[in-house]
């Protein structure tokens, strides 16, 4: 690494050297005309500064005329409101949609409008963070810097023939998802149903080839976090609905990706990889039924999500305050107080449903501690009791989880 810094900076002292001279002839040709002591009068104080300020404004200017700039097509209309761009300077979205064209392009090497005091590599994961399509990105990068430009090398993972192909995989992929929508689904039935398909078609795999990218989830269907939350941005987003992709971090977890999605002209938060009973189990290191779905990451608000997720500070992203599309008061396992014989009369019904697990939600921590003995030790034996006495069973089983994060309990019948 280090004897590649060199060599770039070998580069930018002969380019430099080369427009240096250049001027220095011009000025020393008319001196001729006036004689030397000319030159040198005019070499003192303010005019010395000068001289050593059109220098340099001609060094760079020769420099960024050989850089050799690509023609830019990608205009500012193509991408006006993806999240991650809106978010930068005008200069900044000049170098967007640079790395844009050639990212989109497979170029080794892109030059930008970025100096020695840009941050490119901010610019290129705010691209990465609004096009989950670029799945041949790496997102790795090396920068040859220079003052007025940079020579920027993204990082592929995979050749232009194995993108095509993966292309097919993907299309195809994603045509046998939305094959499962009903085409009068409307916009909250359509992303229950990704956060569902992807936690019951995806597993947390931190060893999944490709796990940063939409490929590993859609087509490997092993993947992390940023796997999950790239897919499920990929696939809403097909659906016409707005998907953001966050980064920050979560519990357990020193960098974690998941999303906030629009849906009815409101913002609400979503974690897929968190609503997977495959990643929970590997973080807590419990046996967790791997069919069911946690659906508190689901449409769910700030105050919800920021129990174990911290989004990153330097981006601020829309305010998600509203709870009415909350799983469980939308499905009737929301309790606002704690009433043990409608609680029991919950229970009771689940079994005779043959329900295979009955989850309560209290409204805060409060009423949850106030609840949560009495229905340990109280409602789960009597709900027992009705078990086995609906189904004929000699033994009764059943396995509780409680989550204090969510205030909630959940338990699993046992039916045989």
């Amino acid at each position: 690494m280090a004897r590649r810094r060199r060599k770039q900076r070998e580069r930018r002292h002969r380019r430099t050297g080369c427009a240096a001279a250049l001027i220095i002839l011009v000025i020393l040709g008319a001196g001729a005309a006036y004689g030397i002591p000319w030159i040198m009068d005019r070499f003192g104080g303010q005019v010395k500064e000068t001289f050593s300020e059109t220098v340099e404004k001609a060094v760079n200017t020769l420099a960024a005329e050989q850089a050799g700039f690509q023609e830019l097509t990608v205009s500012a209309e193509e991408v006006e409101g993806s999240f991650y761009y809106e978010q930068l300077s005008s200069e900044e979205q000049l170098i967007y949609r640079e790395l844009l064209q050639g990212v989109q392009d497979m170029e080794e090497s892109i030059t930008i409008h970025a100096g020695r005091d840009d941050r490119p590599e901010k610019v290129y994961e705010y691209l990465l963070y609004d096009r989950p399509e670029f799945f041949w990105s790496a997102g790795s990068s090396q920068m040859t810097v220079y003052e007025n430009y940079t020579e920027f090398h993204p990082g592929y993972s995979c050749t232009s023939e194995e993108r095509a192909q993966r292309q097919i995989e993907i299309d195809t992929a994603v045509s046998d998802c939305i094959a499962g929508i009903d085409p009068s689904a409307g916009e909250y039935d359509r992303i229950r149903y990704v956060y569902e398909y992807l936690v019951n078609t995806v597993n947390y795999d931190e060893n999944a080839p490709d796990n940063q990218n939409i490929y590993s989830a859609l087509v490997g269907k092993n993947s992390v976090c940023a796997g999950y939350s790239r897919a499920a941005q990929y696939l809403l987003n097909n659906m016409g609905i707005e998907c953001i992709y966050v980064v920050g971090t979560a519990q357990g977890q020193e960098a974690h990706a998941w999303n906030i999605v629009n849906c009815g002209r409101n913002y609400y938060q979503m974690d897929v990889t968190f609503g997977d009973p495959v990643f929970l189990a590997s973080e807590s290191g419990e046996n967790l039924p791997g069919n069911i779905i946690y659906y508190d990451y689901l449409c769910c608000t700030d105050e919800e999500i920021r129990a174990d997720h911290t989004p990153a500070d330097e981006v601020v992203y829309p305010s998600c305050g509203s709870d009415d599309l909350n799983y469980y008061k939308m499905n009737g396992m929301y309790y606002e107080s704690y009433d043990p014989q409608i609680l029991l009369g919950d229970m009771n019904d689940s079994i005779y449903e043959r329900q295979e697990m009955f989850v309560c939600r209290f409204s805060s921590s409060e009423v949850y501690q106030q609840a949560r003995d009495s229905v340990i030790n109280e409602l789960f034996p009597k709900a027992a009791q009705t078990l086995g006495s609906v189904y004929g069973l000699e033994q009764v089983k059943y396995t509780y989880i409680e989550d204090e994060t969510h205030n909630k309990i959940m338990v699993f019948w046992n039916y045989q």
